[in-house]
This record gives structure tokens, sequence and C-alpha cells, in this order.
């Protein structure tokens, strides 16, 4: 079963597609979705749910996971981080799949063990879950991974 891990942003939304078979990981493709911040933020929108679209259509993901909203002391990123959520989260209920979101803490602390972990450590594990060469260049990537791994750990009976 394919999944598509989404580390949402404005600017740079990061994907990840993994799929799990008899409990092993396989790493499908992944990468970043890029908006030009001076453009509407309708149309940037509309460039994250149309390539969110077609990854869905490409790899046929039956589960989104997804970033939580954290909450800053600056509520207009929040709230711009919310419309890429909604769109990516739209985007999948479009396609009937399945949405779980889970808070970066949970992310760490599943794919390191520690919930306070370092984005180095992240990427680590990532690289070496997913049996990489490298870890990928971009954090949203490498958090989009991690987070598409997070759902596998948090939902592993469901895969066996």
């Amino acid at each position: 079963m394919n999944v598509l891990g989404i580390d949402p942003g404005l600017v740079n939304t990061g994907y990840g597609i993994i799929s799990s078979i008899n409990n092993n990981f396989e790493l499908i493709d992944y990468g970043v979705i890029k908006t030009n911040s001076k453009d509407k933020l309708s149309n940037r929108l509309k460039i994250i749910f149309n390539e969110v679209s077609q990854l869905i259509n490409k790899y046929n993901p039956k589960v989104l996971s997804i970033e939580e909203i954290f909450y800053s002391k600056n509520v207009k990123s929040s709230l711009l981080l919310g419309h890429a959520r909604g769109v990516a989260m739209a985007a999948a209920s479009v396609n009937e799949m399945l949405v779980y979101e889970f808070a970066a803490r949970k992310v760490k602390q599943s794919l390191t063990g520690n919930g306070n972990a370092h984005k180095d450590q992240v990427r680590f594990m990532v690289k070496n879950l997913l049996k990489m060469n490298e870890a990928p260049k971009s954090e949203d990537a490498s958090d989009a991974l991690g987070i598409a791994l997070c759902y596998m750990f948090q939902n592993k009976l469901e895969h066996l």
C-alpha cells in the first residue's frame, strides 16, 4: 500500500511516497512542490492542489499522512500554513483517501525515539529506514518521508 506524506508549506511543500510490503519500506518518490512568493495566494494554493492531485493520480496512495499545524507567535504564518494543509487534504479527500495527521513531535518520536530530535537525526533515520544512498537534500522532502513513515509505524498492524 502506498502512503503519501506531506510536509505542508506555502513556499515549499515537501512530499514523499513510500510503500510497505511485508513490513519492509520501499521508497517510491519524493520532492518539493514550489510556489512563487510573488504570486497571488489563490494561485499558489491551486499549484499545491494540482500537484498533490497529480501525485495521487500517478501513484494511487490510499493514505495521506500530513503534519499537524503548530501554533507559533506569528499567527499569519500559521494561517498560511493552514491553507497549504487544507488544499493537500482536499486533494486527498476528493480522491477518497484516508487522512491521518501527526504532530511534528510524534513524527520525531516515531523515527528517532526522541520527540525533541533535531532535523539531522530525522534525516538520518529516513535515509536508513528507506535504504537511501544519501538523505534528501531538501528538509521538506525528508520531513514528508518521515511523516509517511510515522503513519506506517503508528498503523503497522494494518500492514501485516
